[in-house]
């Protein structure tokens, strides 16, 4: 897919990211936001995936391991044709599909419900040794926030990945350098994270994550690499794309106002 159109899919995740957020009344915009380009790619370029058929025979497979960041997942699924993308509009709504974290048992798609941080990465170190040992071509994708890495079950996760010598798995961290109580680097320092994974005997490589044209080299190094899994530091914008959330911590877990709404989708290129 050309990068233009990707663009032009990651500009409609955010605009409905933006929306459903606002209409839920809560939420968490920045992590979405900053992530919706390497879900755009994922899900419209890089993923072998059948909306019509979600539960497709070697499929590949996403995981949300920062799972608070569910309205970029369900922008994205939307968007593919997973569901109408009218259902967004009930985000966190009493008896919708569309919770707070993703739900694998509503939401055609999604993969592993997740929310509580770092085990969906293990979940999705499980999958593709799984794959492996069905001999199941499928490849599996796992986004973290950078403050997950301070979660120690993605340690041990990593360790194990390596040693199983899972080349069918990639992890892509969202390093937007923020977290709910602020900058990584006061909170717990993570840094440095590429040789980090590096030392847990990870193949390892450093992006600018809203640039397509790096996402997707990226993308395909990691199906190139034979005997080690990948991990893709993505270096990120929080709240990518609207001004008043950009590199803004606030913006972490808060809704925005009908005004700020009305902003943010102005500046989107949306409509309110």
């Amino acid at each position: 897919m050309e990068h233009k159109v990707l663009e032009d899919v990651a500009r409609n995740i955010r605009i409905s990211v933006v929306k459903e957020i606002h209409a839920a009344g809560s939420g968490h915009p920045g992590g979405s936001l900053s992530a919706a380009d390497i879900v755009a790619a994922l899900y419209f370029d890089e993923m072998n995936i059948d909306p019509g058929n979600p539960k497709m025979e070697g499929r590949d497979r996403f995981v949300l391991s920062k799972g608070h960041a569910g309205p970029v997942q369900y922008a994205a699924l939307a968007e593919r044709g997973f569901f109408p993308k009218k259902d967004l509009e009930s985000l966190r709504k009493i008896g919708s599909k569309l919770q707070g974290h993703p739900d694998l048992r509503k939401v055609p798609g999604v993969e592993m419900s997740t929310g509580s941080l770092g085990q969906g990465f293990g979940a999705a170190v499980g999958m593709a040794m799984a794959n492996k040992l069905d001999g199941n071509t499928g490849r599996v994708y796992v986004v973290l926030g950078d403050g997950e890495l301070q979660e120690g079950i993605v340690w041990e996760a990593a360790m194990s990945a390596a040693h199983y010598k899972l080349d069918n798995l990639v992890a892509i961290v969202d390093w937007n350098g923020l977290q709910i109580d602020g900058p990584n680097d006061e909170v717990m320092a993570v840094k440095p994270v590429d040789k980090k994974f590096a030392a847990f005997g990870w193949n390892v490589t450093v992006i600018a994550g809203h640039n397509f044209e790096q996402i997707r080299g990226a993308f395909a190094a990691a199906r190139n690499c034979k005997g080690k899994p990948t991990a893709i530091v993505a270096k990120t914008c929080k709240g990518k794309g609207v001004s008043f959330m950009e590199n803004n911590a606030a913006w972490h877990g808060k809704a925005p106002n009908d005004e700020e709404a009305k902003q943010a989708l102005l500046e989107l290129g949306g409509e309110w």
